[in-house]
């Protein structure tokens, strides 16, 4: 029973999946937290603009 569970490959496709699912899940998350960094510096940089152009 020991060897035959060893030998079985069922749930390896399952595995690499979730493994590679994980790696994409984090490549994005670092993406979002990098990018969300200049968006951010963008963002006040416009706001400031246009109350600097309004007068406000």
């Amino acid at each position: 029973m020991l060897r035959r569970f060893l030998v079985e490959e069922e749930g390896q496709d399952l595995v690499e999946y979730a493994l590679l699912l994980a790696l994409v899940v984090l490549a994005a998350a670092s993406g979002v937290g990098v990018f969300g960094v200049n968006i951010q510096g963008v963002w006040n940089g416009l706001t400031g603009s246009v109350a600097g152009f309004l007068g406000s």
